[in-house]
């Protein structure tokens, strides 16, 4: 496997390659007339399996923007700086903590059956509805604080299933970055549609924030109902594999392991960037509408790096897009730093909404490549539990030290340049070992 991790894409109309391992159950099922991206008929009574795992999964989205517009505002910019370090911080912990609970429960959980990852997207989605109608009554209340967590909690294991599907819905391996790209761009897409309705019911004065909470309460039930129209996947004969030793070991394969690296940094730099520009902000008196221009500029970047990935996995292994994320981030980062002032804070705030956006999609197409069926969703909650710990570890930084967005920008540097000289390295170390 490590003899191909600087394998170029294959070009249309090449011969395809010979599969490093047998197909996965789910690719066999595909291969037999599961079709993904595409429906032999129209209407919603020909949908195919990927077009109602989307529909489900963006309402869910849905859901989860207005539960954030119902919240909006209560943890930072309705108090001042130096009181708002000690509540981020806690909010920081709380988002962490979920994971404690989703990798080594969810996880294996949603692999013990092949409906259980279907199963588990329902019972997450009708659990959300019944925690927005509850949160609806004590958002004044110290209850707001455990059940923003069961919100989170829920949330995460959704995604992680999410994760867990796609696979399922995919003709071949190399269909898996433009299904991850398609979602992601609808999820930018609803989460602006949602938030129209939800701030508009949020200014009205008598019904604010608990009547957002029962308009996502809503979403969620549609959101129960669109995933029980996803199609059980067939049955088979055979046992469902346990996660045995050698699946285990390939986890930790070359193109996991490296690109696992990697993402993380971009992860970290990600909750760095986003707590310093707030606080360098704000403790130099600039208008809010600085941090909005910033905030869109990462928005639409994130939208563009998930709708041009596709393209780049036509021309580029899901590895050398995840290099070139690091190297563009790492350039652009340090010209900023030189530029200062707020156009190129947002400038760096596009690029790295871009780039963490497709190198995001390029490395769940290799754990979704790579990992066993058997043992998916533990893999997506260990990495994902891991990816958030490195975001709020980067995000701490800037909360607990008075850092200037021209030094911060220097770090971001610095940081993904390390990261893509050991990313290099390490893969032509690996190609070596697997020469010799």
């Amino acid at each position: 496997m490590a003899k191909d991790l600087f394998r170029r894409a294959p070009t249309p109309g090449s011969p395809p390659e010979k599969p490093a391992r047998p197909p996965s159950p789910d690719t066999q099922r595909a291969k037999a007339g599961w079709k993904p991206l595409r429906a032999p008929g129209g209407g919603a009574s020909h949908q195919s399996p990927f077009s109602r795992l989307a529909t489900a999964h963006c309402i869910a989205v849905g859901g989860d923007t207005l539960v954030t517009i119902a919240l909006a505002g209560s943890l930072f910019f309705s108090i001042s700086p130096s009181a708002a370090q000690g509540r981020v911080a806690g909010y920081l912990l709380l988002t962490m903590a979920p994971f404690a609970v989703v990798a080594p429960v969810l996880g294996p959980a949603l692999d013990r059956s092949r409906g259980g990852r279907r199963t588990m997207m329902i019972l997450s989605a009708a659990s959300r509805a019944a925690v927005c109608l509850s949160m609806a009554t004590h958002l004044q209340s110290a209850w707001i604080f455990p059940e923003a967590f069961a919100l989170l909690v829920l949330s995460k294991a959704h995604m992680i299933t999410k994760s867990a599907l796609v696979p399922a819905t995919v003709v071949s391996d190399d269909e898996l970055v433009e299904a991850n790209s398609r979602l992601a761009v609808l999820s930018v897409v609803v989460g602006f549609v949602a938030a129209v309705p939800g701030v508009a019911v949020l200014k009205i004065p008598f019904l604010g924030g608990e009547w957002v909470l029962r308009l996502a309460a809503v979403a969620f039930v549609a959101a129960a109902v669109a995933t029980a129209r996803i199609a059980r996947p067939p049955k088979s004969r055979d046992p469902i594999p346990e996660a045995t030793a050698a699946e285990k070991a390939e986890l930790h394969s070359p193109s996991v392991r490296l690109s696992a690296t990697s993402m993380a940094v971009l992860r970290a730099v990600v909750g760095f960037m986003t707590f310093l520009v707030a606080f360098a902000f704000r403790r130099s008196g600039a208008p809010a509408w600085w941090y909005g221009l910033v905030l869109a500029t990462s928005v639409t970047g994130n939208f563009i790096g998930a709708a041009v990935a596709p393209w780049l996995r036509r021309r580029l292994r899901e590895e050398r897009i995840l290099l070139g994320a690091l190297a563009l981030v790492t350039v652009v980062a340090f010209f900023s730093a030189r530029a200062g002032g707020v156009a190129a804070v947002a400038a760096l705030g596009g690029v790295l909404g871009m780039a963490a956006a497709a190198a995001k999609l390029a490395f769940d197409s290799i754990v979704q490549r790579d990992a066993p069926d058997a043992v998916r969703g533990r893999t997506f909650a260990r990495f994902e539990t891991r990816f958030q710990l490195v975001w709020v570890l980067g995000a701490f930084v800037p909360v607990v030290v008075h850092l200037s967005a021209t030094l911060g920008m220097d770090l971001i540097a610095a940081a993904c340049a390390t990261s893509f000289t050991a990313y290099v390295s390490a893969l032509a170390a690996s190609h070596r070992r697997n020469v010799l």
